[in-house]
């Protein structure tokens, strides 16, 4: 996501709700049916291991990933998903990217500029605000158990260029060639790792949001990732406590 303490909080009790009615399970069996059609091996495939081991991580069954896989490969049928990326504003000029995978693209776009309009931003045209991101390897471990300069110390050492504190978690940001060393280096340390990515988009600046575009942002963003088609959303913004509480 975006970076800021209090979205990231909002993700990951999300994510503990959504994995309770299958909709994280949803998205990892998209990624992993995309990602096999790299190769099946996850061991020679990174995109592929990064999205098994999400899925691992989550206790999905071996049988749904072994499916996932062999329909990425072609070696059992199903629909035809594909990737799109969509671009737009939010409330207060932030920048949003929305990353879609979907077996109707008309349907998806169609739907996704709805969800803008109707929640107080509008899409864009593609590269209108993509220049505002980089594509980054993005890491989410939990803030308790480790301290900045051990977190420092093992992660750059693995590859990775920063480390971001979002409150109650840190977010480490690497080259996406180094996403695996890093990963690895962190499950060395027994570090608990909440959110991976190995090819996040991360926003270069950020721009602050109080008040009432404080509130609409955060309907606007819950609301596209809400939606069956999405894998991710992503802003350039940041909302603190006060923030929200004044919204």
């Amino acid at each position: 996501m975006s970076g800021h303490s209090k979205w990231h909080t909002i993700k990951h009790k999300k994510a503990a709700l959504d994995a309770k009615r299958g909709k994280i399970f949803t998205r990892l069996i998209k990624e992993i049916v995309i990602a096999a059609r790299g190769g099946g091996d996850p061991a020679s495939n990174a995109r592929l291991r990064t999205a098994v081991t999400a899925a691992k991580g989550l206790s999905m069954p071996q049988d749904n990933i072994t499916r996932a896989i062999k329909r990425g490969t072609g070696e059992l049928e199903g629909l035809t998903i594909e990737e799109y990326t969509y671009e737009g504003y939010g409330p207060g000029g932030a920048a949003v990217m929305v990353k879609v995978a979907t077996d109707n693209k008309n349907r998806s776009v169609s739907d996704i500029r709805h969800l803008f309009g109707k929640n107080g931003g509008n899409m864009a045209e593609q590269g209108a605000v993509g220049w505002m991101f980089e594509m980054r390897s993005s890491i989410v471990v939990d803030a308790e158990g480790v301290t900045e300069d051990q977190l420092m110390n093992i992660a750059l050492e693995a590859g990775a260029d920063d480390i971001r504190n979002n409150g109650d978690s840190w977010q480490v940001l690497s080259d996406p060639g180094a996403h695996q060393a890093v990963l690895d280096a962190l499950a060395a340390a027994k570090i608990a790792v909440v959110e991976s990515e190995q090819s996040s988009l991360v926003p270069k600046t950020i721009v602050n949001l109080e008040g009432k575009d404080a509130t609409a942002m955060m309907k606007l963003f819950e609301a596209i990732d809400d939606y069956d088609d999405v894998q991710n959303v992503y802003g350039n913004f940041e909302i603190n406590d006060d923030a929200e509480a004044d919204g």
